[in-house]
């Protein structure tokens, strides 16, 4: 598909991924016109700069993905704009690291309201343009956590899971308005990711010591160092947007991960499921917590 002067929104635009995607879609296609969406203002307007000078017109529109009402003032000012969204890219959205137990009931509300509740709002909001104008595409950034679970990023995959759900529901529903639907993702990826994700449970939980689940705080700390050598760039995962964007038959899921299609097949179809919470288990150090808790209450039973 060719998409010179045509209409892209790109959410979580001022950074990372979605960045790296407007600025390659700006050098790559003549007349592309742009919204770039993010809280940060001053960074958006920084990555539009660049986008402008490589010749897109572009909107900046500072939204927080958790308002409800802003998110639909961005859809809003996208089509007042420009008359019409040919591509929308749900790229916006954050990590908490911790057991569910300790993510706390607004925690998780705003977990949910980024990831999953504020990509919906969007959608549903576009919806009825990309109709009216013959059709779209949908881009929803989804994770490798959107098809695997594992223990101390519950409440992020969870979120991620519900998009792929969503997603899927969409390529049904939508296919008719030739509105197509698809999902990217990505495995680790060299972005500030990881650190937003040690923020927030820094701030959230500073007696990490005190936790029963403190060994895998301790396992966890270096698991950039871990994975590093499979961390993608923001520019890999940019390319496969990018592709899912152009092509002519796009595909209803795109894996950015080395190695990601033989990890999602050996864990979903076939290593049993005894092996596979065993190998999450030991990686996230949740074993450390078992053996810890064990130890700890192994005295003599008091009756």
């Amino acid at each position: 598909m060719i998409i010179s002067n045509q209409v892209l929104l790109i959410t979580g635009a001022s950074s990372g991924i979605g960045a790296t995607l407007a600025r390659k879609l700006a050098a790559q296609f003549s007349g592309i016109r742009l919204i770039l969406a993010a809280r940060n203002q001053q960074k958006l307007e920084s990555v539009a700069a660049e986008c402008l000078k490589a010749g897109a017109e572009v909107l900046v529109v500072a939204t927080d993905m958790s308002q409800v009402e802003q998110v639909k003032t961005l859809a809003r000012l996208a089509v007042e704009r420009f008359g019409r969204v040919d591509v929308l890219v749900n790229n916006a959205g954050y990590a908490q690291i911790g057991p569910v137990e300790l993510i706390s009931t607004a925690d998780g509300k705003e977990q949910f309201a980024v990831n999953f509740h504020g990509p919906l709002v969007l959608i549903q909001a576009l919806i009825p343009t990309m109709r009216n104008q013959g059709g779209g595409r949908i881009i929803n950034i989804s994770s490798i956590a959107g098809r695997l679970a594992f223990p101390m990023g519950g409440l992020y995959s969870a979120s991620k899971f519900a998009l792929e759900a969503l997603s899927d529901v969409l390529r049904m529903e939508l296919e008719g308005f030739n509105i197509k639907v698809s999902v990217i993702e990505p495995g680790p990826v060299n972005t500030e990711f990881v650190e937003v994700a040690n923020q927030k449970i820094s701030l959230a939980l500073p007696n990490l010591e005190n936790t029963p689940y403190r060994a895998s705080f301790e396992a966890i700390k270096d698991i950039e160092q871990r994975i590093a050598n499979l961390a993608w760039s923001s520019e890999q995962v940019a390319k496969v947007i990018v592709r899912a964007i152009t092509a002519n038959h796009p595909r209803p899921r795109y894996v950015a991960s080395t190695g990601g299609r033989t990890l999602l097949f050996l864990m979903t179809k076939l290593m049993p499921l005894w092996l596979v919470d065993m190998f999450w288990k030991r990686f996230y150090g949740i074993n450390l917590v078992e053996k810890d808790w064990k130890a700890r209450n192994s005295g003599p039973t008091i009756y």
